[in-house]
């Protein structure tokens, strides 16, 4: 058990400081370089310590996690994913930058070739293929209110990142579809998808991306803690 542990957690990223026995010989203690501490008792019992504990106890918990698509051409998983967004373009420079980091490959609409169709039809064709996940960036680019009722305005996302999200929703459906809100406390919702988890995503990313990494290793898509 303790070989299997330590090889799952050093192929997430984390390279190992010490290995040794925990008093009155119950157990194992791995310590890794960048803080990390589990200690895998002989009755089976994990119990970890120091730094990112909860992105390991993510990566240990094998038992909560979904099975993961396998490739029958006997390559590795995809980890395409699939992102769209507004007009915020620091925000969106910064959320591929984040999934880059974690051996990703985000699919940019504008960066795909177009061959001649349209918006919609391209995002039919590149989430027709491997694309495990989405993430919808949606910032305050727009401003609505009812008719007459100039008091009520608020912000929204641009109406093509609201088609969008739904044309994903229901292409692959709700858990596979991360939406990052930027300035969420004066945005308006669809009221018909208020059900969706929201992650706020500001300038302090490390909130966001703790529960972004979470949802999408839920999903299958391995993300390593060291790269958190």
């Amino acid at each position: 058990m303790i070989d299997e542990i330590q090889r799952r957690l050093e192929a997430s990223g984390l390279a190992l400081k010490g290995r040794d026995r925990l008093p009155n010989e119950t157990g194992w203690q791995l310590r890794f370089k960048s803080g990390e501490i589990i200690n895998v008792f002989d009755n089976g019992t994990i119990s970890v310590q120091g730094k990112n504990q909860e992105a390991v106890e993510r990566l240990l918990d094998l038992e909560q996690r979904e099975t993961i698509p396998v490739d029958v051409s006997g390559g590795s998983p995809s980890r395409q994913v699939f992102v769209v967004y507004g007009h915020d373009a620091s925000a969106k420079t910064q959320l591929e930058a984040m999934l880059r980091r974690w051996d990703l490959e985000p699919l940019i609409l504008d960066q795909l070739p177009s061959e001649g169709q349209t918006i919609i039809e391209k995002l039919e064709k590149y989430t027709s293929g491997d694309v495990r996940f989405a993430v919808v960036l949606a910032t305050p680019d727009d401003e609505g209110y009812p008719r007459s009722k100039v008091d009520e305005r608020q912000f929204r996302a641009r109406q093509n990142v609201i088609l969008e999200l739904g044309l994903l929703l229901a292409k692959l459906g709700r858990s596979r579809v991360a939406i990052l809100v930027k300035g969420q406390e004066q945005m308006e919702r669809p009221s018909d998808i208020q059900g969706l988890i929201y992650i706020p995503f500001t300038d302090n990313v490390e909130e966001a991306k703790v529960i972004l990494a979470k949802e999408m290793e839920k999903q299958g898509l391995s993300i390593a803690v060291a790269k958190l």
